[in-house]
């Protein structure tokens, strides 16, 4: 095992709180009165790429497998590099160093996978200049802690080799991809896993470096990913300050913008702050995994195609929608029969279908969306009638807008009457 500065620790014993401090125990104690500070005199948090990496700070990403966690992670590492927001984030202080460690595959695979990014993006070595580094733990081990029958221990030599490099290189983001592959430790140890993640946090701070922690989600059975269902221990979540989830678009969402395609649907991938304790919530951006040639084949070899991630702008559901077609809707409200189930010849999607110009043996789910969001807004409201001896729901004007009061409502001119397959062809 590394030798380190460290006595080993058997974490067995310990509490969750009592392995921070057996990372670094000062000398002696003291309690420090707080200095008043005036506020404007505060340094502002380091932002480095939108509100997704600070320097200073741990970010973790969630992902289930297949949802391009590495392919994403290269493209936030040659967007900080080349000072070029290719996903939408913001580079508040222009090109920075950033550094992929990734612990799964071998050099020519992340090369070829950088290559691939840099043809989609257009991107050149002018772009980047000295400031991207990319490493594979296949080549240079990276096991930053191990445990065994006498307890654990953290490499601190290794750490120190991090720490080094990343002030020799003058690195603003390091990326560890995957999380699990960087230790020896039981992913359920909340003690070893808490002050693995506590280690590298130290690292972040004394480099003023960002660092991000590539995590596993555990089996989910279908449903999407939360800030909560990273794999083993709890302590890695806690102990960043940003965490980001990452989920291929659902079937459900994909019906809403009338996607029918399943090979699109499954190349478009959500990235959802599901924790910021250090900036406002976001909202969500929407990725899409493309195939680059690198047109590197020759005679009978064909090229390698690999996966690259591009910003894809997710339709509204409004888009083309005008007062009009909502004024129209009310006045054939007032004047039919229209019925709340969607199984009755005259359900109110058929009305909403004809207004449109919309097919709803296609676009079903589109319109029973816009009914909803027109139902929540109270412009329809349902009341139900006798009929054949039962309570029969219909649907019947609610608040009944005239057309100049609803035009500066963005929902009503943003929303297409095409559906979205013509919006999606071209996702940039």
């Amino acid at each position: 095992m590394a030798s380190t500065a460290f006595t080993p620790i058997n974490f067995n014993t310990l509490h969750l709180d009592e392995a921070e401090a057996s990372i670094n125990v000062p000398s002696a104690l003291r309690a420090t009165p707080y200095r008043w500070p005036e506020a404007r005199s505060l340094p502002t948090r380091k932002w480095l790429l939108g509100h997704w990496l600070q320097r200073g700070e741990v970010t973790v990403i969630i992902a289930p497998g297949g949802s391009g966690k590495s392919t994403i992670g290269h493209t936030l590492v040659l967007s900080l590099a080349s000072a070029r927001e290719l996903l939408g984030q913001t580079l508040p202080y222009g090109p920075q160093a950033a550094w992929v460690f990734n612990l799964e595959d071998g050099t020519d695979e992340l090369e070829r996978q950088m290559a691939a990014a840099c043809i989609f993006h257009g991107i050149s070595p002018a772009d980047c200049g000295d400031r991207l580094y990319l490493d594979s733990g296949l080549v240079q081990s990276l096991c930053m802690a191990a445990e065994d029958r006498e307890g654990f221990e953290l490499n601190e030599e290794l750490f120190s080799q991090v720490t080094n490099t990343i002030r020799e290189k003058n690195i603003a983001a390091v990326i560890i991809d995957p999380f699990v592959s960087s230790h020896a430790v039981q992913e359920n140890s909340n003690g070893a896993i808490d002050a693995i993640a506590k280690r590298w946090k130290r690292v972040a701070q004394e480099t003023h470096c960002a660092i991000v922690l590539v995590h596993h989600t555990k089996k989910l059975g279908g449903r999407e990913a939360t800030a909560e269902d990273g794999r083993g221990a709890i302590a890695l979540r806690d102990a960043a300050r940003i965490v980001l989830t990452l989920n291929p678009m659902s079937t459900s969402e994909a019906n809403e913008i009338g996607i029918t395609d399943p090979k699109l649907r499954q190349s478009l991938v959500r990235i959802d702050t599901g924790k910021a304790n250090r900036s406002p919530a976001g909202s969500s951006v929407w990725i899409k995994l493309e195939g680059q040639s690198l047109e590197n084949g020759s005679g009978l070899e064909p090229p390698d195609f690999v996966g690259v991630a591009s910003l894809w702008e997710k339709p509204d559901l409004f888009q083309g929608l005008s007062s009009q077609h909502l004024y129209m809707f009310q006045q054939g409200l007032a004047s039919g029969d229209w019925r709340e189930s969607d199984q009755a010849h005259n359900w109110v999607g058929h009305l909403v279908a004809e207004i449109l110009g919309l097919s709803v043996e296609t676009n079903k789910p589109r319109i029973k969306a816009i009914l909803k969001t027109w139902r929540n807004n109270g412009l329809h409201i349902v009341e139900h009638r006798r009929e054949n001896g039962r309570d029969v729901p219909f649907v019947i004007v609610g608040r009944l807008v005239d057309p100049s009061e609803i035009a500066p409502n963005p929902h009503l001119k943003t929303c297409s009457a095409g559906g979205a397959e013509s919006v999606v062809d071209d996702p940039r």
